[in-house]
């Protein structure tokens, strides 16, 4: 299965659409848009592709300095949606010290993030972009389809415990696969499948947004016992631990049977209920 040529084009269009939309203003919905763009790219030329050249490399290089700062700019835009979501009427003075620090760090990290990216390399970026636009031939690529489900291949099948670890690894290799399997022509396999990594995604990466939330405020607010705040983070990201397990294991009991994952479904009324810690390590 062909990449599709329209959807490889269009990768290169619109980052460099998000890259001066980062420059100009680094809102939240616009680092997200350059690291999702960037993320495409690195995926259709380090994977899809056959082979690197000059351009490609320095390219890409480029623009992982970039995201590696817009990543963490993301990282706290994502922490501040979530914590101003909870709802906990015993420590409102608490809340609004974590909110007002992380907006404090968000500033700090965007003003590197403006500094990574100044004029002259959104210059260059926006010259080697248009470069290999011109120059990438999809129809010398990889079966984007085939790369994405060897992607998800190594990761235990069903057998070995879900650990947080386990589940960091499927939040990258998932969101992964999905980029490469966008690139397919349309078809019902290639849509289930992205489907399917889609549901594992959202799950995994929701889960992670409070871990990393939870984290923070441990790290500010000191532990369960110091601070009901932060035992309601626990509790939240608990249930998240357990919904996104819950999300993950019928594709994983269907690579154990050897079925395509296309045919793994999310349970109904798969979302956790809330417990007093953080999962242990070896949740199953």
């Amino acid at each position: 299965m062909p990449i599709a040529p329209k959807r490889s084009r269009v990768v290169f269009q619109k980052l460099e659409q998000d890259l001066i939309k980062l420059s100009s203003k680094p809102r939240a919905e616009n680092v997200h848009g350059f690291r999702t763009g960037t993320r495409r790219l690195q995926i259709l030329l380090s994977e899809l592709s056959p082979k690197l050249d000059r351009n490609q490399r320095k390219l890409l290089k480029l623009l992982g300095r970039i995201r590696k700062r817009a990543g963490k700019v993301r990282d706290l835009d994502v922490q501040l949606t979530a914590l101003r979501s909870v709802k906990i009427p015993q420590e409102p003075r608490r809340k609004t010290q974590l909110v007002n620090r992380l907006i404090e760090l968000r500033a700090q990290q965007e003003k590197k993030l403006k500094k990574s990216g100044d004029e002259d390399t959104v210059r260059e970026i926006r010259k080697r972009l248009k470069r290999a636009g011109k120059t990438f031939n999809p129809k010398t690529s990889r079966d984007p389809l085939a790369i994405a489900r060897g992607m998800l291949e190594g990761i235990g099948r069903g057998e070995a415990p879900v650990t947080e670890a386990l589940l960091h690894q499927y939040r990258i290799l998932s969101k992964r696969a999905r980029y490469a399997a966008e690139f397919a022509e349309p078809s019902r396999e290639a849509e289930q499948f992205i489907a399917a990594v889609k549901r594992i995604q959202d799950a995994l990466g929701d889960w992670h947004d409070w871990l990393t939330l939870t984290q923070t405020a441990t790290e500010h607010l000191g532990e369960v016992r110091e601070s009901p705040l932060v035992a309601e983070l626990h509790n939240v990201t608990g249930a998240k631990f357990r919904h996104a397990v819950a999300v993950l294991l019928p594709m994983r009991r269907a690579r154990a049977a050897t079925k395509p994952i296309a045919a793994a479904q999310a349970p109904s009324g798969a979302a956790g209920v809330p417990g007093k810690n953080l999962p242990s390590t070896s949740a199953a």
